[in-house]
């Protein structure tokens, strides 16, 4: 009977196991979804991480107790090799070519910091000049008010600075370039708050187009968030609030992600009228590595994070997303090397993705 008891236990865990690699799979190809019409599930990708930890504890379960089953969360991290290197890739270390151009990315939250301290400003400022970094793509980008400072801490290293605004008052994307800008332009879609760039450098041997991003915005309060982070780490107990608070964030979730889509497809149409040319596409996506809106844009391009990086790189500085929403894509013609995200600096709500790439650009002065 025992015996019985124990078999039937066992099997009951094993279907458990097969089911969540099921959800697995479908939460990491989520992302294929359109918004349009499927805004809630095309969301489903923000706990793909939560089913990985899932397995990996049934993996440690059958290594202990019936060590012949490890093979079904095995079995799941094969079926799931996609989305799990989207989320977390692994590649092997190489140098870095000396004369590759190395590229900055930071949504530097208006320069105000998370505590609105009057040195944050200096810092992150000061934090951009030690990176040295040859382009600097900047959103959350208000120079304005701070304009003698960025003059005197990044004017030498950083003679070519193009912002491109939404409106008075509104959203604001920077370039810094150690190259002459050339032209700018708005990319065109629909948003009260967001938008993106193109803007073209002028590099030794060609011209480098780079698009500076800055999508929809989650809509989520520092209330929502933290409620969001207890709901990804089982921390809420009252079965109500969990309900309550899951319809919420979905909704919320689903809607900036409708929005999101017609902005990264406007995006997607932008590279494509412009195939053939070198380009840098970056920015703050506010949303994750799996997502419909990075898949629409980075087609035909490649993610500089997934080629180059080790790890998951979460760039947002706040509770509850434990996902990179900060991306770098370039041209098939530019290699990546050695991307990271740096968390070393805190003081926006984002952490800065870096990247070096190199071509048949051959850039450096």
């Amino acid at each position: 009977m025992i015996r019985q008891l124990k078999t039937f236990t066992l099997r009951l865990i094993a279907g458990a196991n097969v089911v969540t690699v099921v959800l697995m799979l479908m939460v990491g190809c989520s992302g294929r979804l359109n918004p349009d019409t499927h805004p809630m599930l095309s969301n489903a990708n923000l706990f793909f991480p939560v089913f990985m930890i899932v397995n990996f504890a049934f993996l440690v379960f059958w290594l202990l107790f019936k060590w012949r089953w490890v093979l079904i969360p095995l079995a799941g991290y094969v079926v799931c090799y996609v989305p799990m290197r989207q989320y977390t890739p692994f590649n092997i270390s190489r140098d870095t070519p000396r004369d590759a151009i190395k590229i900055l990315s930071y949504n530097v939250h208006g320069f105000s910091g998370l505590n609105s301290t009057d040195g944050t400003p200096r810092r992150l400022l000061s934090y951009i000049a030690v990176q040295d970094a040859d382009i600097v793509c900047l959103q959350e980008a208000h120079l304005s008010p701070y304009q003698a400072m960025v003059d005197s801490i990044l004017g030498e290293l950083y003679p070519h600075q193009e912002t491109v605004r939404l409106a008075e008052g509104g959203d604001c994307v920077a370039v810094l370039s150690k190259y002459p800008i050339l032209r700018k332009e708005r990319i065109e879609y629909p948003s009260r708050g967001n938008l993106s760039a193109a803007f073209y450098l002028k590099l030794p041997t060609d011209t480098l187009l780079v698009i500076n991003n800055h999508l929809e915005t989650t809509g989520l309060s520092p209330e929502d968030r933290s409620q969001f982070k207890s709901l990804v780490k089982g921390e809420l107990r009252d079965k109500q609030v969990v309900e309550e608070t899951s319809k919420l964030l979905i909704y919320k979730l689903a809607e900036a992600t409708a929005k999101r889509a017609p902005q990264a497809r406007a995006v997607a149409d932008y590279i494509k009228a412009h195939q053939g040319k070198p380009m840098i596409v970056c920015g703050d996506f506010n949303d994750g590595p799996q997502s419909y809106s990075l898949r629409t844009v980075a087609e035909g391009l490649t993610d500089c994070y997934v080629a180059s990086a080790n790890g998951p790189g979460i760039s947002y500085n706040r509770n509850g997303f434990f996902v990179r929403i900060d991306h770098i894509l370039c041209s098939d013609d530019l290699e990546p090397y050695n991307c990271r995200v740096d968390r070393k600096i805190k003081d926006s709500d984002h952490y800065p993705i870096i990247c070096w790439v190199k071509g048949v650009l051959n850039p450096k002065k």
